[in-house]
Formats: structure tokens, sequence, C-alpha cells
């Protein structure tokens, strides 16, 4: 087992780059995000010490830890030594419960001594904000530690982040009775993160941009026209204090639009798209709220599903969707088609990695015939905070050439788009 954490020869070296998806990587970041940044010898010994937790006994025998570091062992050890428990591995077994070291070897930690909602308060005080995010996140993804999700307290004190909602999103099905309301609440604080975020771009962008000739009462930060406010309180110029006392700050009102727009989101929703699919259903929730655009929210796997009449709750369409299963593009595109009525004014958006496995000549006709009655399309490998996407190269250039546009876009950017095409 000692193998698994390519120990080296020289014990005093320095940690290796945390890369792949296993314990020691998981304890290697964290153990460096939380040591001192110093590069001497006992630091490096005491990080790897941290690493290797129960493994270290031997080899590390030498190595004094102070109070803080005992802590932080700990605490590692309690999350990351079920990575071995769950290979079967024995020697937690002979040593206590899991997490525990040998007697005389430090503190126990025994289920009594160091519960998950206990751990869960002590990794908060620990460790960083982003290295506790990236803790969380293991605790529930790798090791199922959804008794957290039972304890109100424990909830509070979550940090309500992407990653974590993405994360329970994939466990739903899971998850006991008496958890999923909870579940819903933490996504419920992540999407409005998220809203409140993204809504002042898509409203912007589509509703209007600023008339540099029409004034506003109204005090946005956005809207600040800082040529005439200087121009408005020169009269104001204080000698005394060589500057301009701002009396009187000007902001730009907006120009409104009324004209309807129809804008139909078709979401892939098998597992490798699911931070398109959070992202697909918070904007859908946005632009059903803006004046004059109509939503039409599809997600889609082989069969379709039209959510359009829960469009404007993003969280309810998130506990709806299921992920995974195969893909049937041409389906959803083609019931899609059904939906347009007023081509010229409609925008369609398919978000998906273009994995087909249906027929890909229906698929291109249906974007061949919307193309030709002028509906503006959009093909979206990745629409997430990071826009990062993986999707089929070559389908992708099939449906460019029937006139879609092909791009992996962040929320704004998209926002974006969507203002351009309705300009």
């Amino acid at each position: 087992m000692m193998n698994d954490f390519n120990l080296p020869t020289d014990l005093s070296a320095d940690l290796p780059t945390p890369s792949g998806n296993n314990a020691q990587n998981a304890k290697s970041t964290a153990a460096t995000d939380i040591t001192d940044d110093s590069n001497s010898n006992s630091d490096r010994l005491a990080r790897w010490r941290l690493i290797l937790g129960r493994y270290s006994d031997k080899a590390l025998s030498d190595v004094a830890l102070n109070n803080e570091q005992m802590r932080l062992e700990r605490s590692l050890d309690y999350l990351y030594n079920r990575e071995y428990d769950n290979r079967g591995d024995m020697l937690g077994k002979r040593r206590g419960q899991t997490g525990s070291r040998l007697s005389g070897q430090g503190g126990s930690l025994d289920d009594s001594q160091l519960t998950a909602i206990n751990w869960l308060n002590q990794a908060q005080d620990l460790f960083p904000k982003s290295t506790f995010e990236r803790v969380q996140n293991h605790a529930f993804e790798r090791y199922q530690l959804t008794s957290l999700l039972k304890n109100d307290q424990v909830l509070e004190q979550l940090e309500p982040t992407p990653q974590l909602a993405k994360t329970l999103l994939s466990l739903r099905g899971r998850l006991s009775e008496d958890t999923r309301d909870n579940v819903r609440r933490i996504i419920q604080r992540v999407v409005d993160d998220i809203v409140a975020k993204l809504r002042p771009d898509f409203v912007n962008a589509i509703q209007g941009r600023r008339n540099r000739f029409r004034r506003s009462f109204i005090a946005n930060s956005q809207n600040f026209d800082w040529r005439r406010t200087i121009a408005t309180n020169l009269k104001h110029y204080n000698q005394d204090l060589n500057k301009i006392i701002i009396r009187e700050p000007v902001f730009n009102a907006r120009v409104q639009r009324h004209l309807p727009w129809t804008v139909v989101l078709c979401v892939d929703q098998s597992a490798s798209m699911l931070s398109s699919v959070m992202y697909s259903a918070i904007c859908a929730s946005i632009l059903t709220s803006l004046p004059a655009v109509t939503v039409k929210l599809l997600v889609f796997d082989t069969n379709v599903v039209d959510l359009s009449y829960m469009a404007h709750d993003s969280v309810e369409v998130l506990l709806t969707v299921q992920l995974g299963g195969g893909t049937n593009i041409a389906k959803a595109v083609q019931y899609a088609e059904t939906l347009i009525t007023e081509p010229t004014r409609t925008i369609f958006a398919l978000i998906s990695d273009f994995e087909e496995g249906g027929s890909v000549p229906h698929l291109l006709s249906s974007v061949a015939r919307m193309h030709g009655q002028k509906v503006k399309l959009i093909g979206l490998g990745a629409l997430d905070e990071s826009a990062n996407s993986v999707y089929d190269i070559q389908m992708a250039q099939k449906l460019s050439e029937q006139g879609m546009q092909i791009a992996a876009l962040t929320p704004e950017h998209f926002a974006e788009w969507i203002a351009e095409v309705i300009n």
C-alpha cells in the first residue's frame, strides 16, 4: 500500500505536483496549502507526514508535529483514510475506527471524538476557503458523507459553490427522502448567488444600451456618466482642497426595446453536460423575467422533455432533469422546430457535446430548414463559468456548414450574443 504514495528515497524532497483524482493528490494539495511556505527540511517532512497519515508511523516517526499540524493531520486523515477503507484495507481496523492512529502516536480519531459534523466545523477553521471548498466537495463526491445534510447548523456552514451544487445533483438519486429538502435549500443558495451575478449582464445587454443624450434619475453605477458629472460639477471646485466636490452625479438612461423574441434553449442532459445544464437553467430563468422575451426550455437524452412551463424556476428544473443516458439530438431539434412560429424573431440555442446517437441526416436537415427560415442558430459546446468544452469537432463542423454558429461561451458572453442578434 505504501507504493500508492510514490514515496521518494529522500523524504525531504519536494512534494509531487498533484494530478489525477486520488487520495494522495487531494491530500498533497491540501497539505501544501496549509503548511508553511518555507522550504526547510522539517517543513517538507511535516508535509509528507500530513499526506501519508497512518502509513508514516515508521518512516517519519522522528518528525514532530506541533499542535496545529496535529489538528490538520487528524482532519485530513478523517476524510482521506476512507480511500483505503473503501479498498478493503484492514490497517485502519487494526488501529481503531476510520482515521485513528496507534496508541501513543497522537490523538484518536474515533467517531465518538470526531463525527462528520465536528469534522466539517474543524475543517472550516483549519483550511483556507479555497482548500475547504475542495475538501468539502471530496466529502460528498468521493466519500458520500451525506450525513452532513441532516443537520441544519451544518447546512448554514457549507460553502454554496457551483461545484457543490453539481456534486449534490449527481448524488441526488442516492439521497434519502429526509435529505432532499436540504439539498434543494443548498442548490437554491447557489442559484441565487449566480443569478445575482448574471442578471445585470442580461438586463443591460438585452433590455437596452445607454442613451448618452437622455438623463436618468436612477443611480446605477453601470450608467454613470463621468464626463458629464465632471462638467456639471466644475462650479463646485474647492480651491482649498484642490478638488471638485461632486454634488450632482449624472446617470444615463437606457433605450428600452419591446419587440417580442422567442428564445429556444435545447439542452443535452447527458452526464458530461452537467455544468451547462445548470447554467442553461439559470439563464432560462433570467430570460423569462425580461419583457418581450418568451423562453422555450427543452432537455433531452434519447427522449425530449419540454420544461418551458417551469423555465422561470431554475431550481425546480435542476431537480427535474435526469442526468445520463444516450443522446438523440435530431429528435430534440425536430421537436424544437414545431415550437417556432415566427422564425425571423426566434433564437435557437443547442447546448450539447454534439455526440449524436440518432440520425445525422435528420439533424442536419432540421438545422438547414431553420437556417433557411432565418432562425438565428447557435450551437454551444459549453455554457458555464469557464467555457471549457470537449465536443465532437466533426459534427460541429457539419452543423456549421448548415448555418449554425458554433461556440463555447460563458453566460455573460451568451447574453452579449443574444443582444447582438436582437439589436
